[in-house]
C-alpha cells in the first residue's frame, strides 16, 4: 500500500461516508493484484446494507415500519431484505 493512503480502518471519523467508501474499495482492488473478484457491486452493497439495517433498527428499537421509513424502502422491501440477509425474525 502506498504511503499516502490510509487503511480504512484507520480513518477519522468526520469523513464523509463516501470517502471511507471510497478508500475501502480502493484498498481492497489494491489487494486484489490483479485477480478477479465477486460482482463489485453486489459485494459493496452486501456490506454496506447488513449494517446499515443493523444500526436503523437498533435506533428505532426493533421497529420495522419507522425503520423502512428512515431508510427510504417499503417495509415489505425492508422484510425481503432483512429475511436475504439473516436478520429476519423468526
Amino acid at each position: 500500500m502506498p504511503h499516502d493512503e490510509t487503511p480504512h480502518d484507520k480513518l477519522p471519523a468526520e469523513l464523509p461516508l463516501r470517502e471511507h467508501v471510497e478508500r475501502a474499495v480502493t484498498d481492497y482492488l489494491n489487494h486484489l493484484d490483479g485477480h478477479h473478484s465477486a460482482p463489485l457491486h453486489d459485494l459493496v452493497l452486501r456490506e454496506i446494507e447488513e449494517p446499515l439495517f443493523r444500526v436503523v433498527l437498533r435506533h428505532t428499537n426493533g421497529n420495522q415500519s419507522r425503520a423502512a421509513a428512515i431508510l427510504g424502502l417499503n417495509r415489505a422491501t425492508l422484510r425481503r431484505k432483512l429475511r436475504e440477509l439473516g436478520l429476519g425474525r423468526d
